[in-house]
Parts: C-alpha cells; sequence; structure tokens
C-alpha cells in the first residue's frame, strides 16, 4: 500500500532534527508536501503519518471504527506518569479513567478554584517590584504549580507543599532540552547509572515525588474530610460503574499525570500571552479597556466571558501550541486517507502547530490577530489547542480559566513592559513547545491597589 511521501534524508538525521527544532521540520515537511506526509516515529524509525488537513482530522478523531487510540503510542509519557495514567491506558480502562477524572472539573468546582487562582497569582506577583526585571516564566510557573497543588491537594503550603514544588519542577527542568528529550524517544538511554547520570538523577527525583505523593494519599486516607473539594478527596471519593474506587497506584499516576500537564503547559500559554499583550500595543489597551469595563475586583466568572480576553487566550495557544500534536491514532483495518491507502497499524500523527498555520483558515498565520476569534467560529477540527476526540484535554475549562483569571489580575494591578523588544520564537521544550529564551518584563507602575504592601521605587 502507498504511504504518504516522505523525505530521502537518513531517518535517523530527520529524527535529530525532529529532536532539535520540531517546528522548523514541520514548516519544511508541509512546504514541501503539504497536508500530509511521513515521518519516523522514534528509536526503532517505524514510519508515522502527519496531517494538518481539518478534514482529515475529522476522520480520524470521530471514526472509531477504523481508527484507535491506544495508550500504548504515548509511551514516551510513561517515565514521568506511570503505566495507569488517563493518557497511558487504553479502551474500556481509558474510558473509566476519564469518567472518573471529569467531576472536579466542572460546574460548582470551578467557582471555588477560580479564588484559588486569583490568591494565588496576588502572592506571587506581590514579590514583583518596580523597575527591576523579572523572568516572566519563572512567575508563571510558580503560579501555575501553586495553583494545581492547592486544586489536586488542597495544600498551599507545608515543607511537603514546597518540596514536590521544586521537584517537579526540576524534573521536568531535567528533561527539557532537545538533547535531554533523547531519553524518552530512545528508551535504550534510559539506564540507572548512579545519582550522577542523567537517568539516574530523574529517577531519584521520580521516587522522591512518588513518595511525598503516596505520603499524601495516606494522610488523606487516615483523615477523611467529606467537606474538603481538593481533587484528590473528590477522586479517592469516586466510584465506577462496578463501585469500584481507584487504587494507589492509579492515584498516583492520574495526580502526577494533573501536576505535570495541569501546571507546565498553564505557565507556558501565560508567558506567551504576556509576551504577545505587551509586544502589540493596541492588544494591550484594547484588553485593559475591557478589563477596566469590570470594576475592582471582578468576580472571576465575569473575566471568565469576556470576548477580547477570550479572544486573546485563544490567539496565543493558536499561534504556538504548548501541545504541537494530537496523541496518535492507529489504523485498525485498512483504510483510504486523503488519496492513500493505509495499512493496519499504521500510526497517525494530528500536526496542531501546523493546523493552526493554514493561510487557508487563519490568513497571515505568523500575525497575531485576536480579531480572528471575535470574527469567525473555529471548528474543532481547525482550532484544537487541547487536542480532540476520546483523548481531549480533561482539564481543557480549568485551564482556561486559569490563564483569564492569572491575567486579569496582573493587567489590572500593574503596568507591564517588556524589559527588551527581542523578537521571541519558539523552541522545543521537553515534549513540548516554549518561549525560546527568557521573555523579561517589568512592572512600570501600579494600576489598582491591592492588600498587600503597596510598591514603590525604593523597594526595589
Amino acid at each position: 500500500m502507498m504511504m504518504p511521501p516522505s523525505l530521502t534524508t537518513p531517518k535517523l538525521l530527520q529524527m535529530i532534527q525532529w529532536l532539535a527544532s520540531p517546528m522548523t521540520f514541520m514548516d519544511a515537511c508541509a512546504a514541501r508536501y503539504g497536508d500530509i506526509f511521513t515521518l519516523p516515529l522514534g528509536a526503532k524509525f517505524s514510519p508515522g503519518v502527519f496531517t494538518s488537513n481539518p478534514q482529515a482530522l475529522q476522520e480520524i478523531l470521530t471514526d472509531s471504527k477504523h481508527f484507535e487510540a491506544p495508550g500504548e503510542t504515548n509511551q514516551l509519557l510513561q517515565p514521568f506518569l506511570g503505566d495507569r495514567s488517563v493518557i497511558t491506558v487504553s479502551g474500556t480502562r481509558h474510558q473509566r479513567q476519564r469518567q472518573l477524572l471529569m467531576p472536579p472539573f466542572h460546574g460548582e468546582r470551578m467557582r471555588t478554584y477560580g479564588q484559588v487562582m486569583g490568591d494565588v497569582t496576588e502572592q506571587v506577583i506581590s514579590q514583583w517590584k518596580i523597575g527591576q526585571p523579572f523572568c516572566v516564566r519563572s512567575s508563571t510557573q510558580a503560579i501555575a504549580m501553586r495553583v494545581i497543588l492547592k486544586a489536586v491537594f488542597g495544600i498551599n503550603e507545608g515543607s511537603r507543599c514546597h518540596q514536590l514544588e521544586q521537584l517537579l519542577s526540576a524534573m521536568l527542568d531535567d528533561l527539557s532540552s532537545p538533547l535531554s528529550v533523547a531519553f524518552l524517544y530512545f528508551p535504550a538511554l534510559q539506564k540507572d547509572l548512579g545519582a550522577w547520570s542523567p537517568w539516574g538523577k530523574f529517577v531519584r527525583r521520580r521516587q522522591q515525588v512518588d513518595k511525598l505523593i503516596y505520603d499524601q494519599i495516606q494522610e488523606h486516607r487516615a483523615h477523611p474530610d467529606p467537606s474538603r473539594t481538593d481533587i484528590l478527596t473528590l477522586l479517592m471519593s469516586a466510584r465506577d460503574e462496578a463501585g469500584e474506587a481507584m487504587t494507589d497506584v492509579e492515584l498516583r499516576d492520574e495526580l502526577m499525570t494533573l501536576l505535570v500537564a495541569g501546571h507546565e503547559t498553564t505557565a507556558t500559554a501565560l508567558a506567551w500571552a504576556l509576551y504577545w499583550i505587551h509586544k502589540l500595543p493596541s492588544v494591550r489597551q484594547k484588553l485593559l479597556q475591557e478589563l477596566d469595563s469590570l470594576g475592582d475586583d471582578p468576580d472571576p466568572s465575569a473575566i471568565f466571558k469576556l470576548p477580547y480576553l477570550n479572544a486573546v487566550c485563544c490567539e496565543t495557544l493558536r499561534i504556538y501550541p504548548v501541545a504541537m500534536l494530537l496523541f496518535p491514532r492507529v489504523v485498525k483495518a485498512a483504510r483510504s486517507l486523503m488519496g492513500y491507502e493505509l495499512a493496519s497499524g499504521t500510526v497517525i500523527v494530528g500536526s496542531i502547530y501546523l493546523t493552526h498555520r493554514r493561510e487557508d483558515l487563519y490568513p497571515e498565520p505568523e500575525q497575531f490577530k485576536p480579531e480572528r476569534f471575535l470574527e469567525r467560529q473555529f471548528s474543532p477540527y481547525e482550532y484544537l489547542p487541547f487536542g480532540g476526540g476520546s483523548r481531549r484535554c480533561i482539564g481543557l475549562a480549568f485551564a482556561q480559566f486559569e490563564m483569564k483569571v492569572v491575567l486579569a489580575e496582573m493587567l489590572s494591578r500593574f503596568e507591564l513592559a517588556l524589559a527588551d523588544n527581542r523578537e521571541v520564537k519558539p523552541v522545543r521544550r521537553g515534549l513540548v513547545s516554549a518561549p525560546g529564551g527568557s521573555v523579561r518584563m517589568m512592572v512600570t507602575g501600579e494600576r489598582r491597589h491591592s492588600p498587600t504592601p503597596q510598591l514603590t521605587s525604593s523597594s526595589v
């Protein structure tokens, strides 16, 4: 059967290009081959079909008779998440885990999280000083990490909380460079050669994180409190259709999934949003006018409904999506797609990055234009920053809510400016994308007062 076209360069070289500069590599392939092409996937260089065509994406995401989304294709994440995560399991087990995980992310629970998001943001940005540059990602990462720790465990202080924050950040940083990502793509490199070896360091940090998580689970079990609203409490009380609860191992893997996916991606998206808002004065001006229309101390639910803020967040996630790819799909029985006959077992990867940069959907795709999302509505196969189909991100509403609440708090409280006007481009950070280099900003003034001490230039 005829596969879509592929590069003629050696597969090892293609893998190096993919690891070093995935977006540039995908752009080059799309420029040469269009909507569909074949690339090597991982250590065995088995071919994978990449596509950015919305009709093809709709087909693979909705036709469960011919396309499946097995957890085995997500093994790159197994070292972080384990074997029982909703991301790494398949079939009925995957459906069960999704059903057990869904309730904490709906309805009244979100109102509680909104208060947490605002409080944590206030806590972090109160450390900013007028005229003193700061690293945007350090702030957004601290906010996203503390929000998810508070939401997941109900804790925001104490040694266990601080240890988890530090260890998780260090563990993800260890595997953030293109070179270190090779350990995930080439399992043969995953050898523990002692505490100072790259993989050995990762394994020991993971063991420390696991101990903290299991200690927290045991503490919840030893002191049950039905009035608690944290996600761990909700997951421990959840039961599947057979009346079964999650095991401790399942709880650990799902909590790791929420902690890793719930902070790294949001921290990156917030850093990009702050960059674009302050790179383009007209965007900042429109956004501040909209935020000011709510008056002082607006309710988080009112912030969530602001149309221009929503458009800014959507465009941020379009232009450089944090997740570059959909979770892979596999052909169940021989099937044609876009004129190619794909054999059973063929792996298909939807490119979120390339779909979001299609000229036919997004004219001038390199330009940051929030108005796109005010002028038209995009289908779930044209705009898909949170994935799609049965593998769509469970926490998408949480992430959208957090982006809006955090940005509203920052922009309403302080006058901010980029510390330099250099152009920032995306680079690989682990298995996702992130701003290249350090986006640095500074506070140039205060827009409204807060319960925390007022900042003055003398405090620098």
